[in-house]
């Protein structure tokens, strides 16, 4: 197979040895979770020590991880639950969340204002992707009719990571139930829900070397919620559907992985993140870093890097560096082909020809100081060859 330098571990990253070894063992079992004979709870034995051995991780209880198919499903079921919820129960229809959330939230909220009758609030951000506090706090300041509070914890395209732990406080003295969108955290940031004491908490499995298709809501267990799936309700009548015992093992496995090895892994993503940028703009005329340029948890994921090139549309570029065997992103891997600029970087206040000129680079534990040179070597021909081909076609039209 060709050698290629994958960059786009905030799409999707390989599944690291422990979960594929725990899901292969699990998967060589059968029976129903649900069923009540020896089979079946065999592997409902297996699903609850996945539950606690990830509340165990993450500071929380058991009880309140609730497994989905992943993280649009957790986005769903939270936003559009405790939306649904508080409109049957007390009238609100109000929900607040910020302008850069990734799609799996802003979608449904979106569905939910022009379909449900949701009044939206929506939470400027800085030029580096951080939300307006102030703004939260005068939206805070009358919290009646406010049925959920959505920020995601860390943005996906920027890498800029939200002062949750503050808009969690903000909202939990407000009384208006919180939701964050923590896929891109997990395993980059330290992470204690117990300490965070958000409502609800989204993760997913594939974004942290686990299996595709499965996923946790960490759910407080004495918020209720109206379910989006209806069925069985195997999930504390919250979440309806068979258990995926070998998928939710392999989630489990890949969170100790992540959870574990945190530290270690922030600081050699931080190395090469540098390493990375450093290099692109010495040999990169005009490259905007976008997002912010901390190095701190608190400031930025540590294996993200957001580059704009003034003259390029990142599609084109993309493929250039795809030719030379160079996986990224210009963005969201949800919303990839689609030709339309970032609402991440227009909330930011980017031009729509910056908005269109960007690329991601995502780096994982397996990147190496070789996969980073190798881009920094790659790029000046292909963002030189992409500005002529930009030049070209204004020069046709």
């Amino acid at each position: 197979m060709e050698q290629r330098v994958y960059l786009d571990h905030a799409a999707t990253t390989p599944m690291v040895p422990a979960a594929r070894e725990a899901w292969l063992q699990q998967s060589a079992e059968f029976g129903n979770p649900s069923s009540l004979h020896a089979s079946g709870r065999r592997q409902r034995q297996a699903v609850e020590e996945a539950r606690e051995l990830i509340a165990g991780l993450l500071g929380t209880r058991p009880s309140a991880v609730v497994f989905t198919s992943g993280g649009t499903e957790s986005d769903n079921l939270a936003v559009k639950g405790l939306f649904w919820r508080a409109r049957a129960t007390s009238g609100a229809d109000r929900v607040v969340t910020s302008s850069i959330e990734h799609h799996a939230v802003l979608d449904p909220i979106l569905w939910l204002e022009a379909d449900q009758g949701a009044q939206v609030t929506w939470l400027p951000v800085d030029s580096v992707g951080r939300i307006d506090e102030d703004v939260l706090a005068a939206t805070l300041a009358d919290p009646s009719g406010v049925a959920v509070c959505s920020v995601m914890w860390a943005n996906n395209e920027v890498g800029t990571v939200q002062p949750v732990h503050r808009i969690a406080e903000a909202c939990r003295a407000a009384g208006v139930p919180f939701h964050t969108d923590a896929v891109q955290a997990l395993g980059h940031v330290p992470m204690d829900l117990g300490e965070l004491r958000a409502d609800a908490v989204t993760l997913s499995s594939h974004k942290v070397g686990g299996p595709f298709g499965v996923g946790a809501l960490v759910l407080d267990p004495g918020l209720a919620l109206t379910p989006v799936l209806h069925g069985g309700g195997q999930e504390r009548e919250v979440r309806s559907g068979t258990l995926d015992a070998p998928s939710i093992v392999g989630f489990a496995a890949a969170v100790e992985h992540a959870v574990k090895g945190q530290e270690q892994r922030a600081f050699h993503l931080v190395t090469l993140r540098e390493r990375l940028i450093g290099g692109v703009v010495a040999s990169v005329p005009d490259v905007i870093v976008n997002g912010d340029l901390g190095t701190a948890p608190d400031e930025r994921l540590p294996g993200n890097v957001h580059l704009s090139f003034p003259g390029c549309e990142g599609d084109l570029l993309l493929m250039l560096l795809d030719a030379a065997a160079i996986d990224c992103s210009t963005g969201s891997a949800c919303t990839a082909g689609i030709p339309e600029p970032s609402h991440v970087l227009m909330a930011m206040g980017r031009s729509e020809e910056q908005a269109r000129s960007s690329l991601r680079f995502s780096l994982s534990e397996s990147t190496t100081e070789a996969d980073v040179d190798a881009v920094v070597s790659a790029l000046p021909g292909a963002v030189e060859r992409a500005r002529r081909a930009g030049g070209a076609r204004a020069q046709v039209s």
